[in-house]
């Protein structure tokens, strides 16, 4: 709270011309407390104080403040002085107004894909964990660590992996990192290192992850996609690539999974080149219609690379993931590691060690699948009510889905979405630069609010929708 001004004309710019002394100098004190420049309780300068810095006579300004208390403005109390009334006055940004508002996560709604609900992370049961974890752990988890994680996680990890997902895994084959860019990261490196110059990737995906790899020096050539997911059966797509980024439980961000022919053809390659398959798992846990596809690399070990992190399932936040690696690759990932320096606190493993081990993670992931579908079934059901044009698909499985648009639509729903404080994102968002442009459409993030704010961001959606 400010209790004494020096320079207050100058400080806030107060200009009380245009309409008669009084009437400006009042305008522009109630336009700085609408504008959130004199906050509720801030004391005024005197009104002498005040005349000789504006060069006004002082009646003007106790004339001002007289009517300003009156009004409900400002109040006035005898040896606290004049000052800004405790009262909620909305914040003015008219220097954007001449602009489109940008929505920004965390102003209006937010349906870009890529987090879960954060609001439903299981606080109490981590607490539980992490005390039970580190109430257990030995000295030595709080010095520097082991490259390949601590060994507690990697053993119920393995366990867990082989249960839910197909992965054939044992603690040794594990290396945690800090989320699967990180992961990326190092077997980027690893595979530049190695003479691999070409990483194929999916016509549709994540930026930031071509720039991981083209950062290890890595090109990055486009791999065709359809409705069965990356045309992995085609010689000429793979020709020169020493290996693939795949999402084949859940093409991100179509939502196909990859055809079982598609899958098969995919390990040929990789056992006739001598070639890997990075698979990004980054939502297998969320299947709602059928069983979940197994993991891609329970057909070949040594050929595969499983990818997951905790970033779906728990949060992000977190910064915790795993790889299942090849045994010929584990050496030298987990000596990569080591050289960066960048590893995952060990009292962050040993709690999810304990998280898993004791069921919560189970128990938790379930709670959310159910969670998830339901927001899945009220998302179509509104859109088939209001927007029974629109066309939806990639729901068999995750946290986003697909909305179909008419051709040329994409921008301008977009455009629109923003100014009304929606942040969306479309589906040219993700094209590779060499991908031909295909089909305008959303890709809606129904995992990110929280349950409170689920039934307006649907409301906000349906009303921009053409």
């Amino acid at each position: 709270m400010t209790d004494s001004w020096a320079t207050f004309g100058a400080d806030l710019h107060l200009e009380p011309v245009g309409q008669g002394l009084r009437s400006g100098l009042m305008e522009a004190l109630r336009e700085a407390v609408r504008s959130g420049r004199l906050a509720p309780g801030t004391r005024l300068p005197s009104s002498r104080v005040l005349a000789a810095d504006l060069g006004v006579a002082r009646n003007t300004v106790a004339d001002a403040y007289a009517e300003l208390v009156a009004e409900g403005w400002l109040t006035a109390r005898q040896g606290s002085g004049t000052r800004v009334a405790q009262r909620s006055a909305p914040r003015r940004a008219d220097h954007v107004a001449a602009r489109p508002r940008t929505a920004r996560p965390g102003a209006g709604y937010n349906l870009k894909p890529g987090s879960p609900d954060l609001s439903a992370f299981p606080r109490t049961a981590w607490l539980k964990a992490a005390r039970k974890a580190l109430t257990a752990a030995p000295d030595e988890a709080f010095g520097y660590g082991d490259p390949h994680g601590r060994v507690e996680l990697r053993t119920v990890l393995a366990e867990y992996l082989a249960r839910a997902r197909g992965v054939h895994a044992d603690p040794e084959r594990i290396v945690i990192c800090s989320g699967f860019a990180h992961g990326l990261t190092l077997l980027g490196r690893v595979l530049r290192r190695r003479g691999v110059r070409d990483v194929a990737v999916e016509s549709y995906g994540l930026d930031v992850h071509r720039d991981l790899l083209t950062d290890s020096g890595l090109r990055t050539p486009c791999l065709p996609l359809d409705e069965h997911g990356s045309r992995t059966g085609e010689p000429a797509a793979l020709r020169g690539a020493g290996a693939v980024l795949l999402t084949p439980a859940h093409q991100f961000p179509t939502g196909v999974p990859l055809h079982p022919d598609r899958r098969a053809a995919a390990v040929d390659w990789a056992r006739s080149t001598g070639g890997l398959i990075l698979e990004d798992d980054y939502d297998g846990e969320f299947r709602y219609d059928r069983q979940p596809v197994g993991a891609l690399q329970g057909l070949d070990p040594e050929r595969v690379v499983h990818l997951g992190t905790a970033s779906k399932s728990l949060a992000p936040g977190l910064r915790l993931g795993w790889m299942v690696l090849p045994r010929d690759l584990v050496g030298e990932v987990a000596a990569e590691k080591g050289v960066s320096g960048w590893m995952s606190g060990s009292p962050d493993q040993l709690t999810l060690a304990e998280f898993i081990a004791s069921g919560a993670y189970d128990r938790h992931v379930r709670a959310m699948r159910l969670r998830y579908r339901r927001r899945r079934d009220q998302l179509v059901a509104a859109l088939a009510e209001r927007a029974p044009g629109i066309e939806v698909s990639g729901i068999a499985a995750g946290l986003h889905a697909v909305l179909e648009l008419p051709p040329g639509a994409e921008r301008s729903v977009i455009q629109a979405a923003a100014f009304q404080g929606l942040a969306l994102d479309g589906l040219a968002r993700y094209r590779h630069p060499d991908a031909p442009a295909a089909r305008d459409a959303l890709v809606i993030g129904y995992g990110s609010p929280s349950e409170s704010a689920w039934a307006g961001a649907l409301d906000a959606l349906c009303r921009v929708l053409p």
